[in-house]
């Protein structure tokens, strides 16, 4: 993939603070116009990674370009193309909802007459329009990350970077922060997420990156890391009686692979229905069973050994 078919490029990308690297050697090609997610736990480096996209934080050592732009270029330059929704909530409590837009725009040097026009739209889009005239402290959370959103789009940005867009929403507050994203994505903006919800992920991203220890453990589509790092069948154990070795001994050969977590014992494998049936026939479940399908959180199971959020 050339670098004119990436929206952001990154070879032997490494960020250190001393001796610790949180980033490390880390290799990337993200696309345009889709969304693409990068998944990992607490330390894993998402921020960092983060940081240095959006021209906060300078590498240490090797290339990063965005939008075929050199990070260590013109920096202001890049920023007035991208839009950000941190993880925090950072909007200005002294300014009304629509102020919020206006005063963005002219930030990024918007001008009066067009950022006026767009914060309109920007609100309509956000399902806001009825708050224009709203104080920050009035809104819910939902309305909170829906503005952060519209905020990241008045200068028009070719890459929305978003750390973690539902983080402490309710169901339906992040349905809706979902539908304003998946519409981003249908208008060609190219996303790029950090998210610890494996549904948003899945409903979301075309592309995915594993995150751990600061480096790229496994990319590709959704279907892909299913194919490739698990079976299409799940079995939950749930019994203080069961262990690892009892379960091998019931399954036989059917099972690919079978591991302890926590206080269940999944068993990969592509006839589920029998697995279970010998499980039950054997006693083994005392707390319960569960037959489904695999997941995204299987896939990170199997890659890092721990699930998303510890």
């Amino acid at each position: 993939m050339g670098a004119h078919d990436t929206a952001i490029r990154a070879r032997g990308l490494v960020k250190r603070y001393g001796d610790y690297a949180a980033v490390d050697g880390i290799d990337l090609d993200i696309p345009p116009a889709g969304c693409f997610g990068i998944l990992g736990p607490n330390g894993a480096g998402k921020t960092t990674l983060m940081k240095m996209i959006t021209c906060v934080s300078p590498p240490t050592a090797g290339s990063l370009e965005v939008l075929g732009v050199d990070v260590h270029g013109d920096r202001r330059a890049l920023k007035h193309r991208l839009g950000v929704v941190p993880q925090g909530e950072t909007l200005d409590s002294d300014l009304t909802v629509r102020e919020n837009l206006t005063s963005f725009g002219v930030y990024h040097d918007v001008g009066r007459r067009v950022v006026g026009e767009r914060a309109d739209q920007l609100l309509a889009f956000a399902h806001l329009a009825d708050r224009a005239d709203a104080r920050i402290e009035e809104l819910s959370g939902g309305m909170k990350r829906r503005l952060l959103v519209a905020r990241a789009l008045v200068n028009d940005p070719e890459l929305v970077v978003l750390d973690e867009p539902t983080t402490g929403l309710d169901p339906q507050a992040r349905q809706l922060v979902w539908e304003r994203l998946r519409r981003l994505r249908r208008e060609g903006k190219t996303l790029l997420i950090t998210t610890h919800y494996m549904e948003e992920a899945q409903r979301l991203c075309d592309r995915l990156a594993v995150l751990h220890h600061g480096r790229v453990i496994a990319e590709g589509t959704p279907a892909e890391l299913l194919a490739a790092h698990t079976a299409p069948r799940v079995v939950e154990v749930h019994g203080e009686q069961a262990n690892v070795e009892e379960v091998y001994r019931v399954v036989g050969g059917m099972a690919r692979d079978v591991e302890s977590v926590g206080d269940r014992i999944l068993i990969y494998t592509d006839d589920g229905e029998e697995i279970a049936a010998r499980i039950t026939q054997a006693g083994l479940a005392t707390q319960g069973l569960l037959l489904r399908e695999a997941s995204l959180e299987d896939v990170f199971l199997r890659l890092t050994g721990h699930a998303l959020v510890d």
